[in-house]
């Protein structure tokens, strides 16, 4: 039974929560309650919410996996922190108008390096025993 993953998803999900009020309050506040109304501000923030919708979920099941295959705590650890701060620094990044390309930049690349990570060490565990 997985226990760190649990903890990290928890921290992720109150970001996720975060991010989907600011969008509700920024289509409260804009009146818009459909798409983006051609805000360029609510479409950010709107695609900040999205984007994260479209990783988090996937990275979260692979890091489960790879606890539940037994690796190490502080590989676990480490891989989940990275994504914390991935997906914080993409969110700033992208939702400032205008843009910093190097954080939204920096976001992504740490994201898919932790997916691919992840997913490069669920297939060695696959094949031979994970280090304990």
């Amino acid at each position: 039974m997985p226990l760190i993953v649990p903890t990290y998803a928890a921290v992720l999900g109150l970001l996720f929560a975060l991010l989907s009020f600011r969008v509700a309050n920024a289509r409260r506040t804009m009146r818009i309650g459909l798409g983006s109304g051609g805000n360029k501000q609510l479409e950010r923030y709107i695609r900040v919410q999205g984007n994260f919708a479209e990783y988090v979920p996937m990275a979260l099941i692979l890091l489960a996996f790879l606890e539940m295959q037994g690796w190490q705590s502080w590989l676990i650890h480490t891989l989940c922190a990275v994504l914390l701060v991935a997906r914080v620094v993409h969110a700033l990044g992208i939702a400032r108008e205008p843009e910093d390309i190097r954080f939204r930049a920096a976001g992504m690349i740490a994201t898919l390096s932790t997916l691919i990570i992840v997913s490069l060490l669920l297939l060695a565990g696959g094949i031979w025993e994970p280090p304990v």
